[in-house]
């Protein structure tokens, strides 16, 4: 698998308080996103904890993968770094009321699991068509699901950044897990909602399955940026169809 991911603070916020990286492994690669949130440069505390504590998680793990329940051991470390940034928070004056979302997806050639928290997102891609696989828990995203706004009133809405869950905040999180073989998609992205604030998912798609590989983040971004760059942005992108490991697009 070929994967590209970047970071980019917009063009209002003076601080990335954002965090992207994607770490290969054997035949498999995990990419995380975390988009941080709370005063005083402590959301970017929260999100850099997260990449460094799933680094770690990922890293040392002993067993093969093809022997792991890959969606208990996701659900687990997405815990643990919920308690990691609580006890974080509770114990540090300048970290008080931090947080932040997280987008974790382990990717093999055959099959994906995905985890979050918050309304940073995942989509699958193919030529035709695409899903948004998770769900945002967000007070507009739950509006959207119970049927009590539309789809283009949520991207509006005033209060469409008051997230419902994250990283942090409470002890006791549950992740929503999802676990899929990659069928006929071809490419994954997860992303902070600085860019699907800012791009429809029809022009996700069409951009990401028409643009090179070596451009495809930068053109993702330079367009959230032209529709006003309020919030930080980033994404992952994961190609399906490659070996495991190839350095960055």
């Amino acid at each position: 698998m070929k994967y590209v991911y970047q970071s980019d603070k917009g063009k209002i916020r003076k601080l990335n308080e954002d965090a992207v990286a994607v770490f290969p492994r054997d035949n498999a690669l995990l990419a995380v996103v975390a988009d941080g949130m709370g005063g005083h440069q402590a959301g970017d505390v929260a999100s850099k904890l997260t990449i460094e504590q799933v680094e770690k998680m990922w890293s040392e793990l002993d067993e093969p993968l093809e022997k792991l329940n890959i969606e208990n051991w996701l659900a687990d470390s997405i815990k643990e770094v919920n308690n990691l940034i609580y006890n974080k928070a509770q114990s540090d004056s300048a970290c008080q009321g931090m947080g932040t979302t997280i987008v974790v997806a382990v990717c093999t050639a055959q099959e994906l699991v995905i985890g979050h928290i918050g309304d940073s997102r995942a989509y699958l891609f193919n030529q035709s068509t695409w899903k948004q696989v998770t769900d945002d828990h967000s007070l507009v995203g739950e509006l959207v699901r119970t049927g009590q706004l539309s789809e283009a009133d949520a991207q509006v809405h005033p209060k469409r950044n008051v997230i419902l869950k994250a990283l942090g905040t409470e002890l006791d999180l549950e992740p929503d897990i999802f676990h899929s073989d990659w069928n006929d998609f071809k490419r994954l992205l997860i992303c902070s909602d600085g860019l699907t604030n800012k791009i429809t998912d029809e022009e996700l798609h069409h951009i990401i399955m028409q643009t090179d590989d070596d451009e495809v983040s930068q053109t993702l971004i330079n367009l959230a940026n032209e529709r006003g760059g309020e919030d930080n942005i980033t994404l992952a992108i994961i190609n399906q169809h490659e070996k495991v490991g190839e350095p960055p697009c």
